[in-house]
This record gives structure tokens, C-alpha cells and sequence, in this order.
């Protein structure tokens, strides 16, 4: 049997934690930062974590997560 593709989109935006959770970059950190307050850029440096919902596609896009 073949090996599985990697979906390299997937595997740049998301990380498998150790117990097995799919963890995300917020959005929004990137550009316009001046007029966004620091406490709001102090939220967007912590990972999140994906919703129970989603996490199975985004397993699937991760076959050796």
C-alpha cells in the first residue's frame, strides 16, 4: 500500500498536540497592528485550539500528525 500525502497547507497551519488535540494560530497578527490595542496583540501570540467539529477533517489532512 502506498504511503499517505501530507496536506502541506494543513501541516504549516496546524500542529497535533501531545494528547492527541489539533492546535491553530489565531488570525488577525499579521499587518495594522498599530491601531490594534496590546492586550489585543497579547491574545493573538497564544495558539487556540481547533473545535471538536473540525478536528477530524483536519486529521484526515494530517495522516502521521
Amino acid at each position: 500500500m502506498p504511503k499517505m500525502k501530507t496536506n502541506k497547507t494543513a501541516a504549516k497551519r496546524f500542529k497535533i498536540t501531545g494528547k492527541g488535540r489539533v492546535r491553530r494560530g489565531k488570525a488577525g497578527g499579521n499587518h495594522g497592528l498599530i491601531n490594534k490595542s496590546r492586550k489585543r496583540l497579547r491574545r493573538l501570540r497564544n495558539n487556540d485550539m481547533i473545535s471538536k467539529t473540525h478536528e477530524r477533517k483536519i486529521r484526515r489532512l494530517l495522516p502521521y500528525g
